[in-house]
């Protein structure tokens, strides 16, 4: 099986700080122009994001967020779940938290944990995580066909690069939130969890809902490459 991820040229980047910002702040302009539009439409958006620890979901999903409206979004970061949620489907808290007609959801991690983290840590069984496949498709298509706008990014960076940025957050006092014991854990099955997300692209990339692979070594490209995308999606969608 080809691997997209190895495919990806990690060293695209953008220099210029002003330009960078500029380019920002006219995307920015445009969501906040297409919430309006959304609202109108009685259409929903969602937004997943995957990718290693480290690769800057947060940074996207700030740039995103923080200009638009907040009565209309919602971002919810996705940990392990309750005890409640235990004793149900794994997809029924991700259901719960679908967007109402007009609104944005953003995933800061999604269903899509079964099919990464759980496959390689062993949370849920082989079977568990091979159905999986066909059941999130079937979750996704019922979205999509019911007026929902869905795109899905995986944010992706080097073994490397994600080191550096593990021991700048353990130095820096006011970052010690965003390292953990369990992001050590995930770093040393790092092939594993790469194997995992290409068999994920190959089983759930569909017409529906395809994948949007980012290169995140250098956050400014990503963030760029994101909200371009999304302003792409919407202007698709409801024109300009």
């Amino acid at each position: 099986m080809a691997s997209l991820l190895n495919e990806l040229d990690l060293t695209k980047q953008v220099e210029d700080k002003s330009e960078y910002r500029e380019r920002i702040q006219d995307l920015q302009l445009n969501l906040l122009h297409f919430q309006r539009k959304i609202l109108e439409s009685k259409r929903s958006v969602i937004l997943v994001f995957e990718g290693p620890d480290a690769a800057g979901k947060g940074g996207v999903i700030k740039r995103i967020t923080e200009k638009l409206d907040p009565r209309l979004i919602r971002v919810y970061s996705i940990v392990k779940p309750t005890v409640e949620e235990y004793r149900h489907h794994y997809l029924w808290r991700f259901w719960n938290k679908m967007p109402a007609q007009g609104e944005i959801v953003v995933f800061d991690r999604s269903w899509y944990g079964r099919v990464l983290v759980e496959r390689v840590e062993g949370f849920c069984s082989e079977k568990e995580w091979n159905r999986a496949y066909d059941e999130i498709n079937a979750m996704e298509k019922s979205l999509v066909d019911g007026g929902a706008i869905m795109l899905k990014f995986y944010l992706h960076i080097s073994k490397e690069e994600q080191l550096r940025r593990f021991e700048q957050r353990a130095a820096d006092p006011y970052k010690h939130w965003k390292i953990s014991a369990e992001d050590w854990r995930n770093r040393r099955r790092w092939k594993e969890h790469l194997e995992a997300a290409e068999e994920m692209f190959s089983q759930t990339w569909t017409k529906q809902a395809p994948w949007i692979l980012a290169e995140s070594e250098f956050k400014w490209y990503a963030r760029l490459k994101v909200l371009k995308a999304v302003v792409k999606k919407f202007t698709q969608e409801f024109g300009e």
